[in-house]
Parts: C-alpha cells; structure tokens; sequence
C-alpha cells in the first residue's frame, strides 16, 4: 500500500527541528529531504506507514539499542527472492510522539546525510555546517 500525503507531512512536522522538510513522492512512499539532503523515507513494508530515518555504521548502535528496525525490502530476480538492506532505521515509537522527542533523532539523521553527501558537494545555506552540537539521541534536557 502506498504511504498516504498526510502521514509523510506528520513526519516532516516531527523532523522540523533540524529546518524546513519536504515530503516528495517516491516509489510508492516518500523522501523526505532538507536543505537538499535525504533525511527520511516514509514506507510501508507491509506492516504500515514508518518514518525511516537515515544512519551509518556510526549510528546503527544507537538506534539498535532504542529497538529500532532496520530498513529492509525484497528484491525478486529469475524467481529467487532476496532481502536488501539500506542505511534507514524506523524511529522510535516514542519519538514519533513530538517534535521535541524527535529533535535529536532528526539531527542524528541530518549528520548522517551530511556525513554521506559526496565530496565537493555543499550543503544549501540552511544546513548546519556541523553537527558537533547535536545532542545524543535518548537524551535530552529535559524540557
């Protein structure tokens, strides 16, 4: 089933805190991108609509310790059915409850597309520069 319109600008509202998100449709779900770089995809695998947030190695930790699922999909070629992965975890069940939950998964996703972006390429105007003030995902202070 394809990810509804409404869902993907849910998700762009809790990804809000790292700049302005845009939700475009792709492969019967969506991309979600600021400042021209991929953050999040909006899919349903079969088990309804996630947010799937972008990460890399550094990051896989933390989102496997939060009890994240990783994005995976099957491929069938010459009748042999195979699973692919890609760097997009689901995010946190609690997370998708407020911008404020998401905040640091969101700069969490947005370092990791900063981090991935090809040599030579800059970032528009409106993405942070770096990420070293970004706070660790699970904590926060509070508010």
């Amino acid at each position: 089933m394809a990810a509804a319109l409404s869902f993907a600008n849910y998700c762009c509202e809790l990804l809000a805190s790292v700049g302005p998100c845009t939700a475009r449709r792709m492969f019967g779900g969506f991309g979600i991108s600021m400042a021209g770089l991929s953050i999040a995809l909006v899919a349903d695998l079969g088990r309804g609509e996630k947010l799937w947030l972008k990460a890399d190695p550094d990051s896989r930790p933390l989102f496997e310790a939060a009890g994240c699922e990783r994005f995976v999909y099957r491929v069938t070629k010459d009748g042999v059915t195979v699973a692919r992965s890609m760097n997009h975890y689901s995010a946190p069940e609690e997370a998708m409850e407020s911008p404020e939950l998401m905040a640091p998964w969101a700069r969490l996703a947005l370092d990791c597309a900063l981090k991935a972006r090809k040599p030579g390429v800059k970032a528009s105007p409106k993405a942070p520069q770096n990420a070293s003030t970004r706070a660790k995902p699970g904590h926060h202070d509070g508010k």
